[in-house]
């Protein structure tokens, strides 16, 4: 992909966190506790950092299932209990102990092929989650879903929204809530449905709102303040910012080939990323790496640009 001449461009050079992960996925800050989340898929494994004190306040909790994505459930405590995607669906982690309980699962029947994604809680307060094809299956094929889980339904299983998906991925929204986003990584594409605030219905205006033609693709993002859309790009050394409009405005490189997912604390992002096996020098050095890069105004000496700056 060639990058616009004009567009805001920042560069990362070493690691905040380098914990050589094979999949490191689903940061999330922890707003009262100052501390961000997580997950390596592959390693079954849920990471804490606190970002006042910095990489040395790392902590792993070891899960006997594959963690994909966290989000914290209403009136608990997230150091004790949290919603996390799992293999089979959603289930309730006890973060002390880490015992879990499968609130929900995506059919009556498991189908071990497949395993969940990313995901993310909508503003009612349901969750979104995808599934794929599971790791040490050969290649991921057309056979995975999104599905919706709503806690009010009187199902015991999620809604089925979509079907066919080979990796389906994140899931966020525009900050007035009208606009669902929806990245199906394999087809490149992020996706834009008209959302309801009020009832969170989706509309029948789904739309192309973002078409990558780099050789990377599209994983997982948030969406800012402004509308703007960071969008990790795996396989291609980049974190893209992508305007309301559709269009790349800005680009973080960074010195590892595959991102993963990106997650704002106030003004800062931080960046994960996923082993990288075929990777040369620095790409392969921290390829593996669980890595959370900040930046922000202060200056290179602690790696930390103001991402709204400029």
């Amino acid at each position: 992909m060639s990058t616009p001449e004009n567009i805001q461009q920042w560069h990362v050079t070493e690691p905040y966190v380098d914990l050589h992960c094979g999949l490191g996925e689903g940061p999330y800050y922890e707003k009262a506790t100052k501390t961000l989340r997580f997950v390596d898929i592959k390693k079954n494994q849920l990471h804490t950092v606190s970002v006042t004190d910095g990489p040395a306040s790392l902590t792993t909790l070891q899960l006997d299932e594959r963690p994909t994505v966290t989000a914290n459930v209403s009136g608990l405590d997230p150091q004790h209990k949290l919603l996390v995607g799992l293999k089979y669906g959603i289930a309730l982690l006890d973060r002390p102990t880490a015992r879990y309980e499968y609130l929900s699962r995506f059919a009556a029947a498991d189908n071990t092929r497949l395993r969940s994604n990313d995901g993310a809680a909508d503003p009612h307060g349901r969750f979104w989650l995808g599934t794929m094809t599971d790791f040490g299956l050969g290649d991921f094929q057309p056979e995975g879903s999104l599905y919706l889980f709503t806690p009010s339904s009187s199902s015991p299983f999620p809604s089925l929204i979509r079907t066919n998906l080979t990796i389906p991925n994140s899931v966020g929204w525009s900050p007035d809530r009208r606009t669902m986003y929806f990245t199906h990584s394999s087809a490149r594409t992020v996706f834009a449905i008209g959302y309801d605030p009020e009832t969170g219905a989706l509309g029948d205006d789904e739309r192309v709102f973002y078409a990558h033609d780099g050789p990377g693709e599209p994983d997982g993002f948030r969406v800012d303040a402004d509308g703007n859309v960071w969008h990790a790009v795996y396989g291609e050394a980049a974190v893209l910012k992508i305007s309301p409009a559709g269009r790349v405005v800005g680009r973080v490189n960074l010195p590892t080939r595959n991102a993963t997912c990106v997650e704002f604390v106030g003004s800062e992002l931080f960046v994960t990323t996923a082993g990288d096996e075929e990777g040369e020098g620095e790409s392969k050095r921290f390829g593996g790496g669980c890595s959370g890069w900040t930046w922000g105004g202060g200056g290179w000496s602690i790696l930390r640009l103001s991402c709204r700056g400029g």
